[in-house]
């Protein structure tokens, strides 16, 4: 469902506005690295904008801090609908090796604003970052399917059938 939207909503071209929110900065290095003229991701239309407001993506990457906070939600806000939001690293998606200290917000990107999708890696490679984006935009295929939640896992051997994706005969 989500790959249709994103079809209807994005026919053409990604326009891409890029925000560290703290951190090393290491995922920001892979992101640039991702659109040079090397791995060429102008060739899926992503292009790299100077301003939020004529961004359709919004690609956030590191732990977000306290004093980024305001900065991001006021961010989000200034980007038009509809968008996407992608959390880059490991930083974005859960805050990683901050996530206990005092000056990050507990529970990474997706507690503060609707994150769309998530690219694992402390820091992702430019391939990972591209493959995502084009999982996102329906041009290239998923290469694992969603994982049964452990709850779920349980309840089927429980009621004795087998876990999907196995075969007991």
């Amino acid at each position: 469902m989500l790959k249709g939207l994103c079809r209807k909503a994005f026919p053409r071209s990604l326009w891409v506005y890029h925000t560290n929110t703290g951190g090393c900065n290491g995922c920001d290095i892979e992101v640039i690295n991702a659109l040079t003229p090397y791995y060429d991701a102008e060739r899926f239309g992503i292009k790299l904008v100077a301003s939020p407001r004529h961004a359709d993506v919004l690609l956030v990457a590191g732990p977000v801090t306290r004093q980024v906070e305001p900065a991001l939600k006021r961010l989000y806000a200034a980007v038009p609908n509809p968008k996407l939001v992608f959390a880059i690293g490991s930083c974005a998606i859960g805050g990683n090796l901050w996530f206990d200290t005092y000056h990050v917000h507990h529970g990474g990107l997706g507690d503060l604003i609707p994150v769309s999708f998530y690219i694992p890696g402390c820091p992702p490679r430019p391939e990972a970052i591209l493959y995502g984006v084009a999982v996102a935009l329906g041009l290239a295929p998923k290469k694992v399917e969603r994982r049964v939640a452990v709850q779920q896992f349980l309840q089927q051997i429980e009621a004795g059938s087998p876990p999907r994706g196995e075969d007991r005969t």
